[in-house]
C-alpha cells in the first residue's frame, strides 16, 4: 500500500508544478485544471484524453523536469 501512495503523492505533486510553470501557455494549463475537477460524466476524462498527447509530445522536458522535482524530499 504504501508504494502506491507515494506514487500518487507525487503524481499530484507533479500536477501541481506543472500547473504552475509559466513555460506552458495557460490557455493549456487551465484546460489541465478543469480536467482535474471532479466534474460528474466523462467530460474530464476526455479533457485529460485530449491533452496528454500535447504534454507528452510538446512539453515532455517540462514535464519530465517536474516528475522529478517531485520526487525530492519537500522542506
Amino acid at each position: 500500500m504504501a508504494p502506491a501512495r507515494g506514487f500518487i503523492a507525487r503524481l499530484i505533486r507533479t500536477s501541481a508544478i506543472v500547473l504552475r510553470d509559466e513555460r506552458i501557455p495557460r490557455p493549456i494549463r487551465w484546460l489541465a485544471g478543469v480536467g482535474l475537477l471532479p466534474i460528474p460524466g466523462p467530460i474530464d476524462e476526455a479533457l485529460l484524453l485530449a491533452l496528454a498527447p500535447v504534454f507528452l509530445i510538446f512539453y515532455r522536458p517540462h514535464t519530465r523536469e517536474a516528475w522529478q522535482a517531485a520526487f525530492r524530499p519537500l522542506s
